[in-house]
């Protein structure tokens, strides 16, 4: 190990270890591809730098060296096909190995990697393809997705796209397995083996794609570094949205430098253990946790490339590949919640983190309770790094996302731009003076966005919380999901955790609905736990239980039970969708 992120981040400690002042420098020619893992590659090649696996039971252990190795490769396959700086290029590649390769070599390409989940439709990909004037599609030949891509380039005009790469994904969990948990038929896994000679070895032949496997083992291995500035584009995410389109989040290299705090101060990732954020690479969660920070402390990542979430096998997993620092969202624990805890062996675990959505308490006490780990939540957007957590060394509170990680100044503002008081509800906002490391560059091709969420100095996140004596913040929720009821402003976010305690409760989603007298009623959608039925006797034992538990004014005075919560493709639940259900049906007869 040779502590490179010493060289990009100057930090101060207190006495018991708790981070007290943190800011970054880099040079204007950094670029993450060369000189972090090029960097590691020349000096501690043989370090590990991945372990990577699938249920059909491939398994990769990418060193640095290996990763520089590829990454050159697929960089020059990419050039021959006049892919270069400037160009934006999408990225669907589930948790495949290739996914790393491919955001190597556009960075070292100076192109824009634009990842997407495999989950997009027609419409989706139309309005990707040409709000970002996408050059070329790199994509998985898992599932239905390359069929898409070709029925959007069908049916709809998208000039800008020239060029097509399919990556035979060999598996991805998608493989019938027979019951001893072996593939049916050695033909769908192709030539891809374990071992050195199964990378990429997996051929794939597909009317109008380059096939991307036996290009990259065809292409030469020396790639000569192109200058690149940190300031320019580097990565673009669509935002998960949940009402409208979602917007263009372009970051610059700056990110990548951002990511640092997630990784050393949050995940706490250490250079001989293994990392294990669950996220498919479709959504900003994946760099957050496999990648830029993990990276630059020199750490390695697990990548387990499987198609459904299935808690007893990530449980499985942990002790297998002696996993020593978890990250994933609070519904995933929840679902491990179900799992009988004493088939697995978690002593491995050191370390355990969330983020994504809020945490409810109820997990949080079950997790300690269970391996003794606290988990430490965190916050941030697809706009910025982690900008508010709970960091190594300092005493969670349940439910509290934390406080500012001190890259960021960070204010709970009113509407007028006055800082609220103590235990008062507002919006989070971030100091822009100097444009802080992370924060996104702009919503791209939408400079009145940009002017709606960075003004007056501040960028204003459009989610709400409030701060305590401590200084540790309180979610309440997205602005537009902020209930608003006889003058009181409630967050669905507390009433959620309320219910979610309550064992007929599996999920459930928390809006407002129109009410004559109240302006807003609080309205509960629930998806109930196995063996629960809805009922009115049900509704009533549920109120009662919110009222015990919280402000009598909070409790939900419509509950509707459902199958499932409507949700986007990046699997956050669409609570705009519910209330513009609910206007739909016009809902009266309140309690």
């Amino acid at each position: 190990m040779r502590n490179i992120n010493e060289r990009y981040v100057d930090e101060t400690y207190d006495s018991n270890g708790v981070l007290q002042t943190y800011s970054v420098h880099y040079p204007e020619t950094f670029n993450f591809a060369y000189d972090i893992v090029d960097d590691i590659a020349e000096n501690d090649p043989d370090r590990r730098a991945m372990v990577w696996c699938n249920p059909e039971g491939e398994e990769h252990v990418f060193t640095f060296a290996d990763m520089k190795r590829w990454s050159d490769k697929t960089a020059n396959m990419f050039a021959a096909h006049g892919l270069g700086k400037g160009d934006f290029v999408m990225v669907i590649l589930r948790r495949h190995y290739q996914f790393w390769f491919t955001a190597l070599a556009l960075a070292k390409l100076g192109c824009v990697m634009v990842p997407a989940t495999f989950m997009l439709k027609e419409h989706d990909l139309e309005y990707r393809l040409n709000g970002a004037s996408i050059k070329a599609v790199v994509t998985t030949s898992v599932g239905d997705i390359a069929g898409i891509v070709e029925s959007t380039m069908t049916s709809c005009e998208c000039p800008t796209v020239e060029k097509f790469f399919l990556v035979n994904g060999a598996g991805g969990g998608m493989t019938p397995l027979d019951e001893q948990g072996l593939p049916v038929s050695d033909e769908t896994l192709g030539a891809a083996l374990s071992g050195e000679q199964g990378i990429c070895a997996a051929a794939v032949d597909r009317d109008g794609w380059i096939d991307f496997n036996t290009e990259v083992r065809a292409a030469a291995e020396d790639f000569e570094r192109v200058e690149t500035n940190v300031f320019e584009p580097m990565l673009m995410y669509f935002s998960s949205g949940t009402s409208g389109n979602p917007k263009m989040v372009l970051h610059d290299s700056t990110y990548a430098v951002g990511h640092l705090m997630t990784a050393k101060h949050w995940h706490n990732v250490r250079p001989d253990g293994i990392h294990f954020t669950i996220a498919d690479t479709g959504w900003g969660k994946a760099v957050w946790g496999k990648f830029y920070g993990q990276w630059m402390m020199e750490a390695c990542v697990f990548t387990y490339d499987f198609d459904r979430f299935k808690a007893s096998e990530i449980l499985s997993l942990i002790n297998k590949y002696q996993i020593t620092t978890l990250c994933c969202p609070p519904t995933m624990y929840r679902l491990m919640m179900q799992e009988d805890f004493e088939q697995f062996d978690l002593s491995s675990l050191e370390y355990s983190t969330t983020a994504g959505e809020a945490l409810n308490p109820d997990i949080f006490d079950w997790w300690k309770a269970q391996t003794g780990l606290t988990i430490f939540e965190g916050f941030g957007q697809t706009e910025t790094p982690l900008t508010i957590a709970n960091l190594t060394n300092t005493i969670p509170r349940p439910g509290s996302m934390g406080r500012p990680v001190p890259l960021y100044t960070l204010e709970v503002q009113r509407p007028d731009g006055t800082r609220c008081n103590t235990g008062e509800t507002g919006e989070i906002c971030i100091k822009m003076d100097g444009h802080p490391a992370g924060i996104m560059m702009e919503y791209y091709r939408n400079p009145e966005k940009t002017a709606e969420a960075i003004y007056d100095g501040w960028y204003h996140t459009g989610d709400t919380a409030w701060c305590d004596e401590d200084g540790y913040l309180w979610y309440v929720g997205r602005n537009d999901d902020v209930i608003k009821s006889s003058g009181y402003r409630i967050g669905p976010f507390e009433i959620e955790s309320v219910l979610l305690e309550h064992e007929a409760v599996r999920e459930c989603a928390v809006t407002g609905v129109p009410d004559p007298v109240r302006g807003k009623a609080v309205k509960a959608t629930i998806v109930l736990s196995e063996g629960f039925v809805g009922s009115d006797d049900l509704t009533r034992e549920l109120q009662k239980w919110v009222k015990k538990k919280t402000a009598p004014y909070k409790f939900p005075r419509i509950i509707d039970y459902v199958d499932e919560l409507p949700r986007t493709v990046n699997g956050k639940i669409r609570r705009v969708a519910i209330r513009q259900n609910d206007e739909k049906k016009n809902i009266d007869g309140l309690v």
